[in-house]
């Protein structure tokens, strides 16, 4: 695939190295990507997802259905596990994903899903009783709980803000909460909610001229956009791998940049988080921790999940990171603007603005309650998400690669006679 020969080339000019990048070759020669252009690139592309035809799926910002290649991979390993008795390692699964996001390997934790990166990050940074650290109203449990635990034990400070609907807006709103006490902004990448789209990039460059570190919740990143994490410049970054990246449940990532290995302290440690250790020494020792993330994830892991989770980062390269990314907006875009013709019906939530949106579109009907109109969803063949969190009451739609336009406008369609 040329899409894969240029990441290569790529790959042979950054500090990770061609050497480093074992290319899994997970997708099977009985599968064929697709050479046709437009919509009939898609239509066939489809045809790698055994999703029923029975109804339209349109909530993959909670599951993304894995293609075949992902599916063949871990049915591979899964077998060659259990008939050799080797449990094996994931140091390739490993190296695959970093090249994915734009890390080095080194930082790269593997994780089993964006809340365990984001209690990582959570307990490991030096923070004390009184310090500040700024989150939306807008947080998925998984970025709420973690902070709110160590708030309610350690007695930290949550600022929590109502996110605008703007760029521009939502880095002057947390401009305007930071003080002297502000240690951290934790902050989605893309809210679960709305399918607001934060501006990392700009929040990280102005937090980090602070020294105010930037944890980011990047459930809803990973797979949408041509991820880049050091082009973002985040100090940390937690995803799965089970939502737009289309790999397995139990699979994900936490980057931690190189410079804060060191002061992220890890508590949760096993097989392979050391350099040594000894019981027989007086007094029983522990050398100190490996000089990478590996340092935070430990232990047995199940080689075939992620082996799949990189088989699923290898879809995308193959596909093309830029090519899913303009997709993805495509079609949540023309959901968008469908959805706009239907304002006496409904109030669209999700922003307006082009740079804040990319593949969530949020709406509340306006005379049926918004869990009825999702069981008449249901009854029409459409899975939606409900939206019960910060208040809205709404409906949330997110696509994928795999949905068509046609299927977005049978939606808007079905919208538009049903309320």
């Amino acid at each position: 695939m040329s899409n894969r020969r240029s990441f290569l080339q790529q790959a042979s000019k950054s500090a990770i190295g061609i050497s480093a990048i074992p290319f899994l070759s997970t997708v099977p020669a009985s599968f064929q990507f697709p050479t046709a252009d437009g919509e009939a690139y898609w239509a066939e592309l489809r045809k790698a997802f055994p999703l029923q035809d029975k109804r339209v799926y349109f909530n993959n910002g909670t599951f993304g259905p894995s293609p075949t290649p992902v599916l063949d991979t871990i049915k591979k390993y899964l077998d060659e596990t259990n008939g050799t008795g080797e449990y094996g390692h994931t140091d390739r699964a490993r190296e695959v994903l970093a090249a994915y996001a734009g890390v080095k390997t080194e930082e790269l934790s593997l994780t089993h899903n964006t809340t365990e990166g984001i209690n990582i990050v959570t307990w490991g940074l030096p923070l004390k009783a009184g310090d500040e650290v700024i989150v939306t109203l807008h947080e998925h449990v998984g970025n709420a709980l973690p902070w709110l635990n160590r708030a309610k034990l350690h007695g930290i400070v949550l600022k929590p803000f109502e996110p605008g609907l703007t760029a521009d807006e939502n880095l002057s709103k947390i401009k305007a909460l930071v003080t002297t006490k502000t240690r951290v902004i934790a902050v989605p990448h893309i809210t679960c909610t709305t399918g607001l789209v934060l501006p990392i990039k700009e929040i990280a460059a102005w937090a980090r001229s602070k020294s105010i570190f930037t944890a980011i919740d990047g459930a809803h990143g990973a797979g949408t956009f041509n991820l880049n994490l050091k082009e973002f410049g985040c100090d940390f970054y937690a995803t799965s791998c089970h939502k737009w990246m289309l790999g397995p449940n139990g699979t994900g990532f936490l980057y931690v940049r190189e410079e804060l290995l060191d002061t992220l302290q890890v508590y949760q440690v096993g097989a392979y988080s050391d350099t040594g250790w000894d019981l027989y020494s007086n007094p029983p020792s522990m050398a100190t921790y490996v000089p990478t993330a590996h340092r935070y994830d430990y232990g047995s892991q199940s080689t075939p999940m992620y082996m799949g989770a990189a088989a699923s980062a290898d879809f995308h390269m193959s596909v093309g990171k830029q090519k899913i990314e303009e997709r993805v907006r495509e079609l949540s875009s023309l959901l968008f603007e469908g959805l706009s013709g239907l304002k006496t019906k409904l109030d669209i939530l999700t922003p307006a603005e082009k740079q804040s949106r990319i593949c969530m579109v949020t709406f509340k009907p306006k005379n049926i309650g918004y869990r009825e109109f999702n069981s008449l969803g249901a009854k029409a063949g459409f899975r939606l998400r409900v939206v019960p969190e910060s208040h809205l009451d709404a409906i949330r739609v997110s696509t994928h690669i795999y949905n068509s336009k046609a299927e977005v406008e049978r939606f808007v369609e079905f919208v538009g006679e049903t309320l």
